[in-house]
């Protein structure tokens, strides 16, 4: 029976709500900073999107005429998230089934809420029309608008004589990108002596429908000024490599029969919004158009524990609000109180849409047209007034500059954390488990010296072991009496994030990659989980359930199988396997039970490197909300991509020796690997891969909580002293110490090879797999490795 007093009774009836925000927009990034700086009570915040960065459209236009860097209109959500207390899962939601209140995310297990709020955008319409997909460039998504808009002028550096640009959709998107093109194309025009032709097609009677007559007479006096051809009346009904096919409309909006040609070098599509998929996918209150319908509360209709904001909803009682990115910015403060009030149990307050607002369309050329109260006005001073808007609401987000350094903002400061590093980076110390293992062979089961053990055959050298104690190899291996060879290993590993499903994914394939690493298939596993002394019966349940949801996903792909587990509860949570395979099937029967051992290096083989390092540094800099998005992105899909692929090519090309890269670092288990084999291996610091940021993170003096260990193995390594005396080495030099979590396996080949290996492991989905030394005799000094320039 609980007692009244005892906090671990309190904290189980006290089960927080889960809360999750789907989609980095503008609203959402709002709430974002709102509960970085008042976070929500009893509640748990879980952050979905597809991709870490969000970018500002109102900026965008700017960027595509120069006057910005890509950074400059970029949010990175992860960072922002962190602030907030927030879990990331940066995957894309799919569908939501509202009765079970499950958002489902793909390629993962679904996620249990009880609030959920959208803010996830929209696409551009008209995508469907007959070769728009393969010809056109889409302003939406407009993250990967941005990350191709380059190709237009690539192509307009390549263009004889002259160039020709269409440009779909007279709105303010599509007024922007004309204007804003053709000034960022004025400099190649000059250059090449191009004929540079920009013409913009939209199917009503003028530019920018339903805006002040003021403004529209300025946009159409503007393109005059600047060469732009207005075409209007004219839909899109098809579009080719060199030409987009038009349909004239009357006055009326009905198409003629008469279709036209319009040549073209570059086709961009900026015809309006269209609706992503998830709503009518889940089944939810739609709009014809595919919108989410939501009241004024900025609820889904009928299902009040929803919520969505900006381009992909649809006022039920303001159908006439457009999509514009104004209106998104307006509803983020009446989200963020929606969400605390629901939480309270009580009802949102009304948001109210404006019928009008500051409009600002970038002309690229340092000036700007506006229009407010039906009035407009042009020139510089607009365009700085825009650019001040601009930045003034960025600046309130972007919590990290490009090179992952903090920026000032208004944030509190996140308490430092002194809690362990998780995954590999939690592990015994490696001196700390050789003193062990020694001290094992010696002592009976009362602990005491048993002098009839003899620690030259402390495994009692059975006729049926293959790999033991007495090897101390990446796994373990026995003969069944059938003669048949069975590899078997067991990891476990203290939680590395907040996401269950994501470290019983990476749990799984970092405990098969100690078999991959010894030539092994995994075939079987089971689980071995600690799940928090803390958690309620339904907490426990859905946490077990995404852990082993995780680790069925990560075995999958290697064809091995979760038959069960064992699961006890303990302070914290940690996740493990003990698995077992096969050796891999040889080309010659008699070399099928061969496996790739530590001590089978020889001198001259090459050493090659399948993962690049620093998943140690990041996830500790993540945990404090110092890592950008971008490099948590590459560390996790790093983390994800199994061996297998990897240790059957090294297999094939003959490799002599292997181990798999984990929390003793490449220092670790390469000094391993070359005492074992008798030699020294001789790494080049230069080749050693690093994954984005980890070199950024360690100059800066970031450090896993567990990489002090393992740089106390250079005591026995010999470095060139040109590098211990090489400022730009010193963070190269730190990233051999930090512990991985499912990092690559270090291969020891044949020269002659080596070449041939490195091809197909790249080709088999490692591009980053490098040749970083080789194995030497072993120097006069006995160090076991040896870093060089």
């Amino acid at each position: 029976m609980e007692r009244e007093d005892d906090p671990l009774a309190r904290r189980r009836r006290a089960r927080p709500r889960e809360v999750i925000l789907v989609g980095g927009g503008h609203a959402h990034v709002q709430v974002l900073k709102a509960l970085a700086m008042r976070p929500l009570p009893d509640a748990r915040l879980t952050v979905v999107v597809d991709r870490p960065v969000a970018v500002y459209s109102g900026m965008v236009p700017g960027y595509v005429a120069g006057q910005y860097a890509a950074h400059e209109l970029e949010i990175d959500v992860v960072p922002l998230a962190r602030r907030a207390g927030a879990r990331v899962v940066l995957a894309a939601a799919t569908r939501v089934d509202a009765a079970a209140r499950r958002l489902y995310v793909d390629g993962r297990a679904p996620l249990s809420y009880d609030l959920a709020s959208f803010d996830i955008g929209s696409v551009v319409a008209g995508t469907d029309l007959p070769g728009v997909r393969e010809h056109a460039l889409p302003t939406r998504p407009i993250v990967q608008f941005v990350d191709r808009v380059d190709e237009v002028a690539a192509r307009a550096e390549r263009a004889e004589g002259r160039f020709r640009v269409v440009v779909v959709g007279g709105g303010a998107g599509g007024v922007e990108v004309a204007f804003t093109l053709r000034e960022r194309l004025r400099a190649i025009e000059t250059r090449r002596g191009l004929a540079l032709e920009v013409t913009l097609v939209f199917d009503g009677d003028h530019v920018l429908a339903g805006s002040a007559e003021a403004m529209v007479h300025k946009v159409e006096a503007a393109a005059r000024r600047v060469g732009i051809t207005l075409c209007p009346r004219r839909r899109v009904v098809a579009a080719e490599a060199d030409r987009v096919v038009l349909r004239a409309t009357d006055r009326d909006g009905d198409a003629q029969e008469k279709h036209e040609e319009l040549p073209c070098d570059a086709l961009l599509w900026v015809t309006g919004a269209a609706a992503q998929g998830v709503f009518t996918a889940s089944g939810l209150p739609t709009d014809r158009r595919g919108f989410v319908r939501v009241r004024s509360t900025l609820q889904v209709e009928g299902h009040d524990e929803l919520l969505a904001a900006g381009d992909c909803a649809s006022l039920i009682d303001h159908p006439w609000v457009p999509k514009a990115g104004v209106y998104a910015v307006r509803q983020g403060p009446y989200l963020t109180e929606a969400l605390r009030r629901l939480l309270d149990g009580r009802r949102p307050r009304v948001y109210q849409p404006q019928r009008d607002f500051l409009a600002l369309l970038n002309l690229g050329d340092g000036s700007a047209i506006g229009a407010k109260w039906g009035r407009a006005f042009e020139g510089r001073w607009v365009m700085r007034l825009k650019d001040w808007i601009d930045r003034r609401f960025m600046v309130k987000f972007q919590v990290l500059a490009p090179d992952g350094t903090l920026q000032d903002d208004e944030f509190p400061p996140m308490a430092e954390m002194d809690a362990l590093c998780g995954g590999c980076a939690a592990k015994v110390g490696q001196s700390v488990l050789e003193r062990a293992l020694e001290r094992a062979e010696h002592l009976d089961l009362d602990g005491d010296p048993d002098p009839d053990v003899d620690s030259e055959s402390a495994d009692g050298q059975r006729d049926d072991l293959v790999l033991g104690l007495g090897q101390a190899d990446d796994a373990a291996a026995f003969r069944t009496p059938r003669g048949d060879v069975v590899v078997q290993s067991v990891d476990s590993f203290r939680a590395f994030t907040d996401d269950p499903w994501l470290v019983g994914r990476v749990a799984a394939v970092n405990a098969a990659s100690d078999l991959l690493a010894t030539g092994a298939a995994p075939r079987h596993a089971l689980a071995l989980v600690t799940l928090p002394e803390a958690l309620d019966d339904a907490e426990a349940e859905e946490t077990l359930a995404q852990i082993l949801a995780g680790m069925r996903a990560g075995l999958r792909p290697l064809g091995a199988v979760l038959l069960g587990g064992h699961t006890t509860t303990g302070a914290e949570l940690q996740v493990g396997l003990s698995i077992d395979g096969l050796p891999f099937t040889r080309d010659d029967p008699a070399g099928a039970n061969d496996l790739l051992t530590l001590d089978g290096g020889r001198p001259g083989d090459v050493l090659l490197l399948t993962k690049p390092l620093g998943t140690g540094v990041i996830l500790h800099a993540d945990m404090a909300g110092r890592a950008r998005g971008p490099w948590l992105e590459a560390c996790i899909a790093a983390m994800l991509r199994t061996n297998a692929d990897a240790a059957q090519t090294a297999a094939a090309h003959g490799a002599r020796a292997a181990t798999d890269i984990t929390g003793f670092g490449l220092l670790g288990h390469c000094g391993e690997l070359a005492r074992r084999s008798g030699t020294t291996a001789v790494v080049s610091l230069g080749a050693v891969p690093a994954l984005p940021g980890a070199l950024e993170l360690l100059a800066r003096g970031e450090r896993s909580t567990f990489h002090a260990q393992n740089a106390r193995a250079r005591r026995g390594v010999h470095v060139d002293p040109v590098l211990d005396h090489t400022g730009d080495a010193r963070p190269a030099l730190a990233l051999l110490a930090d512990p991985q979590t499912s990092g690559g396996l270090l291969i020891a080949v044949d020269a002659a090879r080596a070449d041939a290996a490195l091809a197909a492991i790249r080709a088999g989905g490692d591009p980053e797999a490098a040749h970083i030394g080789h194995l030497a005799p072993l120097r006069d000094d006995g160090a076991p490795l040896a870093v060089v320039a």
